[in-house]
């Protein structure tokens, strides 16, 4: 759990979604092999989200393996107050996700899984519209996309060594 801590995060705040749960088979000689994948998304709530997914023959371990996969991968969201920063289009495979700040109270405008990631992280009042492709999977890459690759002002300012002033004039 070396990314928890690497994040300060305690292990304990986090909260986990089950986003999607597909029966997948396997033809063999004897007939079909059943399994079961599972997507899913966990966050503190806090500008921490992670997602991850697992497949086994029962649909508990399957959740089980998706949740300790999420937890490796967890990432710390820009946030400016309960939106994001700034406009930002999320892309993965053939998934495209249009992120869009909001004014405080809009709430989370958001299909299925882009939601389950959006309210993970702890984002209060964002619009969102996914493009193209609809599969769980790839919208979820593709909003942790482009949430990893928001940056603050304060960030844009230090990466180009001026003052926050200069950036935003």
């Amino acid at each position: 759990m070396a990314k928890i801590d690497a994040l300060n995060i305690d292990p304990k705040s986090l909260s986990e979604r089950v986003v999607y749960i597909n029966r997948v088979s396997k033809t063999v000689k004897g007939g079909r092999i059943f399994k079961f994948s599972a997507l899913v998304v966990v966050g503190d709530g806090n500008g921490v989200v992670g997602f991850g997914m697992g497949k086994s023959s029962e649909i508990p371990d399957a959740v089980r393996k998706a949740i300790e996969d999420a937890k490796k991968n967890l990432h710390r969201i820009a946030m400016k107050g309960t939106t994001i920063p700034h406009e930002v289009i999320g892309k993965f495979g053939a998934g495209r996700v249009i992120l869009k700040p909001a004014a405080q109270g809009t709430g989370v405008i958001a299909g299925g899984p882009v939601r389950a990631v959006l309210e993970m992280a702890g984002i209060k009042d964002i619009r969102t519209k996914s493009l193209r492709s609809n599969n769980p999977c790839n919208v979820v890459s593709a909003a942790m996309n482009g949430l990893i690759s928001l940056r603050t002002i304060d960030e844009v300012a230090l990466c180009r060594g001026i003052t926050t002033d200069k950036v935003l004039s």
